[in-house]
C-alpha cells in the first residue's frame, strides 16, 4: 500500500504493517504530520512539536528491530489537552494554563506510550472540558494567532461536538489514527457521535485518572476515539488497569483484553430500548437513523425490549448541580499564587485572587464555579446538592432495573446533528443537549457512540449503546458486529481525501 493511504488503515492494519516491516514508524509519523499541517483551519491541534514526534516514532522503530516493541508500535495519536504531558505543552484550553509544562505524564499517557504509541501532539477542547461544543477554547490552535473554535469536518460551520471536539475532528479528518478523549457528561460520545467516529467511556473507575486536569472528580472518566469498534477495543485494552496507589478513584480490576469477544454472536442478545430516549424532541432524521440500526441488530439475532429509565430528565438539573459543585471545588487551586495565570501588579492578595481568576477563566468556566459555590454553600447544600445526589442514585437504580430485562441499553446520543457554530449562545439550551448522554455519566456506565447512518445534510448521527459496569468488552462486541455490516464508521467528510 503507497503511504499516500496508511491514513486509511485500522489500528490493527497499521499497526501490522509497521511491525511487519511494510513501512516504518518514521513513515507514518511524517504521513500524518503532514496530514496535521494541511488542516491545521480546522482548529484541531493546540500544540505539535515534530522533532519530538519523530524521536518518538525513530523509538519506535529501533524496538521493532530489537524485537521489544508494543502491540501499537509506530500507531500516531493525539492526546486532549486536559491530559498533561512532559513533552508538549498542557493548557486545558483555558488562559489559566498557558504555557504550563508538566514533569510528568498522565497514567492514561504513559500506557499507550508503553505500547509504542506515537503522540502526534495536543488537542483543543472546550475550557477545562466544560462545554459540549468546543466553542470555549481559549488557546490559539496550530496555525492561528487567535482563539478559535474546532471545525467539524463534515461540515465546517458546524461544531464537532465537545469537550473532546479536538479529538473527535482530528480523528473525523485523518489527521490521527486515534486520540483520547474525557467524558464527564457525554464529551467522548456526542463529538463521537457528531464527527462520525467511534469512542467510548469506560466504566467510572476503569481508566485511571492520575494526570488528568479535573473537572469534576466523581464523573470524570478517560476513553479512546477512532474509527472502528474493534481500534477502541485495542486502545482500551492498553488505556485500563488499575491505577490505586496514584488515583483513588481507580478500581482495582485486572487489565482485560477487550478484544476477546469481538465477533461472539449477538444471537438472542437482548438490547433495551427506553421510551424516555424516542419521545419529543428528538428529530426526525436522527430517530430515523437509531430505528434503522436497531433493525439491523434485529437481523442479526438480537431481539428488542421496551424499558423504562423515568428519571432521564432530572439528569440534567442533577448533573448541572453536582458537576460545577466539583468543578468550583477542583478548579480552587487556581488562584494566581502557586502556578497558573497570575494578573500583572495585584493591589493586594484579594486583588490578585480576583483578577487572576477574573482573566485567566473565561465565561462557560466562571459560570461553573459561581453556581456550585452557590449550590454548596450554607443554607443551600441540602436543598440543592444534597438532593441532586439522591436523584443519581435513583438514576443509577434505574438502570439496574432495565438491566434485569436486558443485556444493553441503545439509543441516540444527541437530539439532534451537529448545529451550527454559534447556535447554542444560551447556556440552557446547550446543557438540554445533554439529555442522552448524562444518565449513563452519573451512573458511572460504560456507554459508547458509533455511527449510525446521517440525517440532515448527511451530517452523521450515532447510535448510544450503554452496559452494565464492567461490561465494555461486551459493547464494543455489540458495537463491533454492527460494523460488521454497515459502512458507516468507514465514512470520511466529502473534503477529506
Amino acid at each position: 500500500m503507497s503511504t499516500q493511504d496508511l491514513h486509511h488503515l485500522s489500528i490493527a492494519a497499521l499497526a501490522a504493517q509497521i511491525r511487519n516491516r511494510q513501512t516504518s514508524a518514521t513513515e507514518v509519523a511524517q504521513h500524518f504530520l503532514a496530514r496535521t499541517r494541511a488542516q491545521q483551519a480546522l482548529g484541531a491541534f493546540l500544540a505539535v512539536d515534530e522533532d519530538v514526534t519523530l524521536a518518538q516514532a525513530r523509538a519506535q522503530d529501533a524496538a521493532i528491530a530489537d524485537g521489544s516493541a508494543g502491540p501499537l508500535a509506530g500507531v500516531p495519536i493525539g492526546h486532549k489537552d486536559v491530559f498533561v504531558t512532559r513533552d508538549f505543552p498542557t493548557t486545558a484550553s483555558s488562559r489559566m494554563l498557558a504555557g504550563y509544562r508538566s514533569p510528568f505524564d498522565a497514567t492514561v499517557v504513559t500506557r499507550l506510550a508503553d505500547a509504542g504509541c506515537v503522540t502526534l501532539g495536543k488537542l483543543s477542547c472546550d475550557e477545562f472540558a466544560m462545554g459540549n461544543g468546543n466553542e470555549s477554547a481559549a488557546i490559539a490552535p496550530v496555525g492561528m494567532d487567535a482563539p478559535a473554535p474546532v471545525r467539524n469536518p463534515w461540515d465546517t460551520g458546524r461544531v464537532p461536538g465537545g469537550s473532546s471536539g479536538g479529538s473527535a475532528a482530528a480523528v473525523a479528518a485523518r489527521m490521527v489514527a486515534a486520540a483520547t478523549g474525557t467524558d464527564t457528561g457525554g464529551s467522548i460520545r456526542q463529538p463521537a457521535s457528531f464527527c462520525g467516529i467511534t469512542g467510548i467511556k469506560p466504566t467510572y473507575g476503569r481508566a485511571s485518572r492520575y494526570g488528568m486536569i479535573a473537572y469534576a472528580s466523581s464523573l470524570d472518566q478517560a476513553g479512546p476515539m477512532a474509527h472502528s469498534a474493534e481500534d477502541c477495543a485495542l486502545l482500551l485494552s492498553v488505556m485500563c488497569g488499575p491505577d490505586v496507589q496514584r488515583d483513588s478513584t481507580s478500581l482495582d480490576v485486572p487489565a482485560e483484553n477487550f478484544t476477546r469477544q469481538l465477533g461472539d454472536s449477538i444471537e438472542g442478545l437482548r438490547i433495551g430500548v427506553p421510551a424516555e430516549f424516542f419521545a419529543d424532541g428528538l428529530a426526525d432524521d436522527v430517530r430515523s437513523a437509531v430505528d434503522a440500526a436497531l433493525k439491523e441488530y434485529e437481523k442479526l439475532g438480537a431481539r428488542l425490549v421496551p424499558v423504562q429509565l423515568p428519571r432521564t430528565q432530572l439528569s440534567v438539573p442533577a448533573y448541572y448541580i453536582i458537576s460545577p459543585a466539583e468543578a468550583s471545588s477542583n478548579l480552587s487551586r487556581f488562584d494566581g499564587v502557586r502556578y497558573g495565570h497570575r494578573t500583572a501588579q495585584p493591589a493586594d492578595l484579594q486583588d490578585l485572587y480576583k483578577k487572576s481568576r477574573a482573566e485567566g477563566f473565561g465565561d462557560e468556566v466562571q459560570r461553573r464555579i459561581m453556581i456550585g459555590a452557590y449550590v454548596l454553600s450554607e443554607g443551600y447544600y441540602d436543598a440543592y446538592y444534597l438532593q441532586a445526589q439522591k436523584i443519581r442514585r435513583l438514576i443509577a437504580n434505574d438502570f439496574q432495573a432495565a438491566f434485569q430485562q436486558c443485556d444493553v441499553i441503545a439509543g441516540p446520543v444527541a437530539p439532534s446533528v451537529a448545529w451550527q457554530l454559534g447556535d447554542k449562545a444560551d447556556p440552557l439550551a446547550s446543557y438540554l443537549a445533554d439529555v442522552f448522554t448524562l444518565p449513563a455519566s452519573l451512573a458511572g456506565l460504560p456507554a459508547m457512540s458509533l455511527p449510525a447512518g446521517t440525517g440532515a445534510g448527511g451530517l452523521p448521527v450515532g447510535l448510544q449503546l450503554i452496559g452494565n459496569y464492567l461490561q465494555e468488552g461486551r459493547l464494543l462486541n455489540v458495537a463491533h458486529r454492527l460494523q460488521q455490516v454497515t459502512d458507516f464508521h468507514r465514512a470520511s467528510p466529502a473534503n477529506i481525501e
